[in-house]
């Protein structure tokens, strides 16, 4: 993909910041949007489906972290790289940011060429995710999304759908704590769900087939994947 195919949502309140960075990102050969606020920046997310969104922390209508939230609720985006700019010393934001579900943050203020190796090593990333979206191999474990198929320590294993997008899901990414309600939105849709406890007994019946140390719960958020 060349850099003039890839979109960039810049999402700052300070009319500076925008014009400086959209300028360099421009400049560099990249499709830049922006945006004034947290709620313009879901809207124009959800209409413009970019590939990387760059998004503050601070500002009015609706801070980053919810715009962050709302936007990875969106199933269209949920291969989006987002990554935070936060000032010096705000490392509360940033813990903050990853919980929301960002990918990584760029410390203000940043000189352009920097800026630009830092976006360009966050486009690999999502380039790499790309290409190995359909089979993810974690350890000895192997989820082949097309064929709906997963191979555990060498040996196939057919699993029920819900339960392979739930796995599938989980282990996407390794480590993050995916909120019951993201689990419900990306899994079950708007299907009908029976009973507040459906994500708990797909997930024992997965401890069962894959192993109970694999799926840790996060008491009053939701569960991850455990490498």
């Amino acid at each position: 993909m060349k850099e003039k195919d890839i979109k960039i949502l810049l999402v700052d309140d300070e009319p500076d910041i925008l014009e400086i960075i959209g300028f360099n990102l421009s400049n560099a050969g990249y499709n830049v949007i922006t945006a004034a606020n947290g709620a313009e920046g879901v809207k124009k997310a959800k209409k413009e489906k970019p590939n990387l969104i760059i998004l503050d922390v601070m500002m009015p209508e609706m801070d980053g972290i919810e715009a962050c939230e709302r936007i990875r609720a969106i199933p269209e985006l949920q291969n989006c790289i987002i990554t935070f700019l936060t000032a010096r010393g705000e490392d509360y934001s940033q813990v903050a940011g990853f919980e929301a579900g960002a990918d990584d943050y760029i410390t203000k203020p940043i000189k352009p060429k920097v800026l630009i190796s830092k976006v360009k090593a966050l486009l690999r990333r999502l380039k790499q995710e790309d290409n190995e979206q359909n089979v993810l191999k974690i350890g000895q474990l192997t989820i082949d999304r097309d064929e709906y198929k997963i191979l555990l320590d060498g040996e196939e294993m057919l699993l029920p759908r819900k339960e392979f997008e739930l796995l599938s899901l989980l282990a996407s990414k390794p480590g993050k704590v995916f909120k019951r309600e993201e689990i419900l939105d990306k899994v079950w849709g708007n299907e009908v769900v029976v009973g507040g406890r459906t994500i708990d007994v797909h997930i024992r019946k997965l401890r069962e087939k894959i192993g109970i140390k694999s799926f840790k719960t996060v008491k009053g958020v939701g569960y991850k994947f455990v490498n």
